[in-house]
């Protein structure tokens, strides 16, 4: 993106067609810093003005950081302006761990298919 004669470089853009949305991913080495959001809102709203078609509804975007700062997040309010962070992992949990996510996931995905069989 060019804005006031400057290149500005979005990490990653995406198109979510059920959403009818694009969604702009920003990754961010270390803590989450509350200029984060500055950044994304700018990014969005330039998606909003140059990207964006009728048919499409507004851009949203995710910033990813290795540590999310809880109470910054949540004095930032940015779910409200269609910006969500979240962690990623810089080191995998037990192996223990994982299994127990995976089969939680099988048994929810399980009992999906299920409830949407029966409609």
């Amino acid at each position: 993106m060019i804005i006031d004669g400057e290149d500005f470089y979005l990490d990653l853009l995406f198109y979510h067609r059920k959403l009818k949305r694009l969604v702009a991913i920003e990754l961010k080495l270390g803590r989450f810093k509350a200029a984060y959001k500055g950044q994304m809102e700018l990014y969005l709203s330039w998606l909003n003005q140059h990207e964006t078609e009728e048919d499409e509804n507004a851009p949203i975007g995710l910033i990813l950081c290795a540590e999310a700062g809880a109470e910054q997040v949540q004095l930032l309010n940015m779910p409200k302006d269609g910006i969500m962070v979240a962690e990623y992992w810089t080191q995998l949990p037990p192996k223990s761990l994982l299994e127990k996510k995976l089969h939680q996931a099988l048994i929810e995905t399980k009992q999906r298919l299920i409830n949407n069989s029966q409609k």
